[in-house]
């Protein structure tokens, strides 16, 4: 089978870019012959290189959106005009909108850009009517909608109004890892893991961390926080100032320091054994309040899928569809935002270690459960019907 993939790729470092590498890899052991026509193409290079690429050597395109990003979307689009009858699919990593934004705004809201917030967010929500057309039709002509969770699925169909069977999900395939026993139990060893930015709720982490060492102080010295992960210098270091050393600002006013360590742009052949030497992650994420005016965002992370692969439990808050991920008695959920309830969610997992033994186990089935091999036969599985409906 020969398919094209439309999707971010390594060296990209996003987590959407990580998974479609290895999704292509994935499926290239079945024996797919797997076409990357957007490799390293540039926003002002995009409508040449989907005219110059043979779309007639492949029997389907697949495309990951998400992240923010819209070229993978204006591909599926210039695909819809010029080669209607060509089978499309998409994974959606943001439901339960395809890219919630267009790229250039229509006049006279495009003046606006050029303005100072709040003017340019305004715009954006001026212009959401059109952009939200614009993703409908586009939903609409896609054979099939895949997202990673049901919840997800079940969102996306809503908002984009899609026929009976067109949205599914399919499960973050995850790497093949190789099982380690949990630490000793003493000291509790917690794992923030994931790109290191504002927005993913750190502050509310540090600060619940701080009330846990208030409300139980013998617990200082058996329980110690790790915060590992990129920090992609546009996200950690913009124009609102260094977020690493407010961290560290704060992680010194709570009086951490003693029972925080930091991994920094962690290599990627050190993230399994990273999270294998911690007994679970947490990830206290909030919801953006921005695009909660355009919609409800109900992906997932990455960062579950690595906490799978090795075997490891884990905290998150209910932000996106995370409750649903960590409803199979691999984790426990607190409301977003709620620092006191994530500080008691800790520190019921510092008083009764146990619970990581149960959660780890969990955790390592549905690890096994979604190995990128099974995943990708699912895709392959879903790739073939299509094709076969599209004659």
């Amino acid at each position: 089978m020969r398919i094209a993939l439309l999707a971010p790729l390594p060296p990209e470092q996003t987590g959407i870019a990580d998974y479609a590498e290895h999704f292509r890899s994935a499926l290239s052991a079945l024996g797919v012959e797997v076409f990357t026509p957007l490799r390293g193409v540039s926003a002002g290079e995009l409508e040449v290189r989907m005219a110059a690429f043979d779309w007639s050597q492949v029997q389907l395109v697949h495309a990951e959106l998400g992240g923010g990003r819209l070229g993978e979307f204006q591909a599926l689009e210039w695909l819809r005009r010029h080669h209607p009858q060509l089978p499309l699919t998409a994974t959606v990593h943001d439901p339960e909108r395809l890219v919630w934004r267009r790229a250039r705004l229509p006049w006279p809201l495009s003046l606006l850009e050029r303005l100072p917030r709040p003017f340019p967010q305004a715009a954006a929500v001026l212009a959401d009517p059109l952009t939200l057309f614009e993703e409908r039709r586009v939903a609409r002509h896609l054979r099939r909608a895949i997202t990673l969770t049901r919840t997800g699925a079940e969102c996306l169909s809503r908002r984009m109004g899609l026929t009976p069977g067109q949205a599914i999900s399919i499960a973050h395939g995850n790497l093949s890892i190789s099982p380690a026993a949990l630490p000793a139990l003493d000291p509790l060893r917690l794992l923030y893991f994931g790109f290191i930015y504002r927005g993913k709720g750190i502050e509310d982490l540090l600060s619940a961390l701080a009330q846990v060492f208030q409300r139980q102080p013998s617990l200082r010295g058996h329980l110690r926080l790790t915060l590992a992960g990129g920090t992609s210098p546009e996200m950690a270091f913009g124009p609102a100032g260094n977020y690493l050393d407010e961290l560290r600002e704060l992680a010194n006013r709570l009086e951490l320091p003693d029972c925080l360590d930091w991994q920094l742009d962690l290599p990627a052949d050190s993230i399994a054994t990273t999270i294998q030497a911690h007994h679970a992650m947490v990830l206290p994420y909030r919801e953006s309040k921005k695009l909660s005016l355009l919609g409800a965002m109900r992906g997932t992370s990455g960062a579950l899928s690595w906490a799978n692969a090795c075997g490891r439990g884990v905290i998150t808050s209910n932000a996106r569809a995370f409750a649903e991920e960590v409803g199979y008695g691999n984790g426990a959920t607190f409301n977003q935002g709620d620092i006191a309830a994530l500080a008691t969610a800790i520190e019921t997992l510092a008083l009764q270690p146990e619970l990581a033994v149960s959660w780890a186990a969990q955790a390592a089935t549905l690890g096994e459960q979604r190995r990128w091999p099974n995943t990708a036969e699912r895709f392959l599985e879903l790739f073939r019907s299509v094709v076969q409906e599209n004659g």
